[in-house]
């Protein structure tokens, strides 16, 4: 079965994801920005997620981390939580 290493940053709206996205493609640090910005527990792990397996996640990230380019930022992805910008680390088929 699929499973796949990511991390994630949540945030109420589209433009403070927009605004967040830009900064770690200028070079901010993934883990520290979420840490210091992401909504979800778990921007205390620098928005670690773990290994995940195909429906663990909201269906907006799962299809993300399950079909998106490995280590790009993707987002702002919409969900029902928030804005997320989606990190895929690594994944196995």
């Amino acid at each position: 079965m699929s499973n796949a290493h990511a991390r994630h940053i949540m945030v109420a709206t589209e433009e403070a994801c927009i605004e967040l996205k830009a900064k770690i493609e200028a070079g901010e640090d993934f883990a520290a920005c979420a840490t210091k910005h992401s909504k979800c527990p778990t921007g205390r792990r620098g928005g670690n997620l773990g290994i995940v397996k195909p429906g663990q996640l909201v269906t907006e990230v799962d299809e993300v981390v399950f079909n998106g380019e490995l280590r790009t930022v993707h987002g702002p992805v919409k969900s029902e939580f928030g804005y997320h910008l989606i990190q895929v680390l690594s994944r196995t088929d």
